[in-house]
């Protein structure tokens, strides 16, 4: 009986090896192009990542339930304000459900926040961008390419985000 469970064992790990890293979603790939995405401006037009060509955006992915996300807001505006003459755009990404969203403009207005924001209730940002969680920021380069991926909360003296900003912008 032992022999026949390390059998199986030894089959099961021979076959994962075997699919190696093709079977695992890796997401956005820094270096890679940014994968192509639309969503819904607060104001119910159709906006996509292609209308933001030529620009550095700095999309950035987050729900009004998330604590972590709500503390961000202020740097992200912060930024908007630092670098949108210089040609960063700060996008915000609301993974809000359907139910929610009526209540984002008086969020965001205790925020300050003048930043644009998309709709995406069915959160297809997340299999588009494979985040695993929020808030997740990804930093766009000129030509569509991926320079940055960040898990947690973006802050407005982030090192690596600012390096990447003064030499992109």
């Amino acid at each position: 009986m032992r022999r026949l469970v390390s059998l199986i064992a030894a089959g099961a790990l021979i076959g994962l090896t075997a699919c190696g890293e093709e079977g695992i979603p890796r997401g956005a790939v820094v270096g890679s192009p940014a994968p192509e995405y639309s969503a819904t401006a607060l104001d119910g037009e159709a906006v996509s990542l292609a209308d933001h060509e030529g620009r550095v955006v700095l999309l950035n992915v987050w729900a009004t339930w998330c604590p972590p996300c709500r503390e961000e807001i202020p740097a992200l505006q912060e930024l908007h304000e630092r670098y949108v003459a210089r040609g960063l755009d700060v996008v915000g990404v609301s993974i809000d459900g359907r139910g929610e969203r009526d209540n984002i403009p008086a969020f965001l207005d205790g925020f300050g926040a003048t930043y644009p924001i998309w709709l995406d209730p069915a959160d297809r940002v997340t299999s588009v961008f494979r985040t695993q969680g929020v808030p997740t920021s990804f930093l766009i380069g000129r030509d569509g390419t991926l320079l940055w991926r960040h898990v947690g909360p973006v802050t407005a003296d982030h090192a690596e985000l600012n390096r990447l900003l003064g030499e992109h912008l």
